[in-house]
């Protein structure tokens, strides 16, 4: 079953990169008594995650954050280095680099997709959610992931 808007999103963890090495980052600990907006994409690196959908919320990362948004993060189905590499050649410390190294979050989601057709085994659909406390207010699914329109920072803004 999909997530969708009113749901509250499940318990999992995440793996971040700290001054000590990759650490597990709950849930809770991202999304309790906060609102995040939390994008997703299909892998670090890839073309349109690098080049159009990444760039748009490191850009709209303040006029995001003055809209009452505590914290900005994207996730994706990479490793922990992969992604803080990732999060190097970004240049920003306003987003928070999530890896769900294994698709476990996107499952829990219901936004995986098989892209094992192109190589890179099960991913995380594209898409860009509002939550406040827990509960999401908003979510913007890409019907392609070869696309970061819907999903995009300059829409979810607007939605703001």
């Amino acid at each position: 079953m999909t997530i969708k808007v009113g749901d509250r999103v499940p318990n999992g963890a995440f793996t971040v990169m700290t001054g000590e090495g990759p650490k597990p980052k709950t849930t809770d600990e991202l999304f309790k008594g906060k609102k995040v907006v939390l994008f997703a994409v299909p892998g670090a690196f890839t073309p349109t995650c690098s080049n159009n959908h990444l760039p748009g919320f490191v850009k709209n990362a303040s006029a995001i954050k003055a809209k009452g948004i505590d914290t900005i993060a994207v996730t994706g189905v990479n490793d922990v280095f992969v992604m803080n590499a990732w999060k190097k050649a970004a240049g920003s410390d306003d987003i928070e680099f999530l890896a769900d190294g294994s698709a476990a979050w996107a499952k829990s989601l219901g936004l995986s997709v098989d892209l094992t057709e192109r190589g890179l085994g099960v991913r995380s659909g594209r898409y860009a959610m509002v939550v406040d406390d827990g509960v999401v207010k908003t979510l913007n699914v890409e019907e392609s992931p070869g696309k970061a329109d819907t999903s995009g920072a300059d829409n979810l803004l607007k939605s703001l």
